[in-house]
């Protein structure tokens, strides 16, 4: 199954992202703690190439710590600023804004904010992360994709000027298991995918990664259960059924991405770099190995052993798409002065009234 979603305000939500980035100091890049790799646009590694960025990761309080710390090793690695942020906690603001203005010190004072372009695909938290730094709710929070539709500026104390931008997905999934992986976090609707196959996938992938969360959420027998048979145990213990028809399956899917998403399985990861290094081997066996063994990079992320060790066979780079394919798809902490993080009131916001609908 390939999932396709790219809704109409999505297209021009990518031209505006080529004409903003021009007139922007910074990028900060939204990416989901859960999964940095699958939840990272490659479009936007050809529209903000030569600006400053900095990799956000938000959501690390539904992440599992140990591969969060090894995806920021990864970014630190590829000559990425990075961070992880709970964009809830108002004790984040003041680290976010030093990070910034770090990233561009010839600007940050009166007169001259740096002006910052908040990006990423649908549902990371880049609404969030923006009423974190204006300090009051701005911008439309929910959670699901898509809610944001047109751009909004603010100034905002501590020397930013901000953009907060609709979550863009790129025009064709062509990874299916990343593309499951986003689906099941919630950056697609669900409209667009059938939550059986998803569902199926995150339990053989919750069996082989946390299968100790799996068994304690739903109290399900896991010895040499497949996943409809896990499926089938979920929906019985949760009273999924259909009249005439017993257990509903799809039901019993939805509820264990519901759950997934709420965090009720606990601090789980969608995907480490393991899980990244293996799916470039399956993709490209003829490959060069790298001395390292599989065992440094552990799959079982509840195992006491930490995936933080080796990663010399990932890319230093992200892949970025040729000029050719983005034109023809188309479609350290310190502490700022307390003067600097008073509310205010803003400077220039784009009204409401400039929203744009599905067609």
């Amino acid at each position: 199954m390939s999932i396709n979603w790219f809704p109409g305000h999505m297209n021009k939500a990518r031209r505006m992202l080529k004409e903003r980035v021009a007139k922007s100091d910074m990028v900060i890049e939204v990416l989901d703690a859960r999964l940095p790799n699958a939840s990272r646009n490659p479009m936007l590694q050809q529209i903000c190439r030569g600006v400053p960025r900095l990799c956000v990761l938000t959501k690390p309080d539904l992440a599992d710590p140990k591969v969060t710390a090894a995806w920021l090793k990864v970014l630190a690695r590829q000559g990425a600023r990075s961070m992880e942020l709970v964009a809830t906690d108002p004790k984040s603001k003041a680290k976010l804004i030093r990070a910034c203005r770090d990233l561009v010190p010839k600007r940050g004072h009166p007169g001259f904010p740096v002006r910052v372009m908040i990006a990423g695909i649908p549902n990371v938290g880049k609404s969030s992360l923006f009423n974190l730094l204006v300090g009051k709710k701005k911008a439309m929070v929910r959670d699901q994709p898509a809610v944001t539709r047109s751009e909004q500026r603010i100034d905002v104390p501590g020397g930013l000027s901000l953009v907060d931008t609709p979550g863009v997905l790129w025009p064709k999934l062509d990874d299916v298991e990343g593309a499951y992986r986003l689906a099941a976090s919630g950056a697609i609707r669900e409209v667009a995918f059938d939550p059986m196959e998803v569902g199926r996938f995150i339990v053989d992938w919750l069996v082989e990664a946390y299968p100790e969360a799996l068994g304690q959420r739903f109290g399900v027998n896991l010895e040499g259960a497949q996943a409809d048979d896990l499926l089938l145990q979920i929906a019985e213990r949760r009273g999924a059924v259909t009249r005439g028809k017993g257990p509903d399956l799809r039901k019993a899917a939805e509820l264990l991405l519901h759950d997934l998403r709420a965090g009720k399985l606990g601090r789980l990861s969608l995907e480490s770099p393991a899980d990244l290094l293996k799916r470039r081997r399956v993709a490209n066996p003829a490959a060069p190995v790298a001395p390292e063994s599989d065992a440094a990079f552990p799959r079982d992320h509840s195992s006491s052993e930490s995936p933080e060790e080796d990663f010399e066979e990932l890319d230093p780079q992200y892949p970025e798409p040729e000029d050719s394919e983005l034109e023809d798809s188309e479609f350290e902490d310190s502490e700022l002065e307390d003067s600097e993080l008073e509310d205010s009131e803003p400077v220039s916001e784009i009204p409401d009234s400039e929203e744009s609908q599905d067609p």
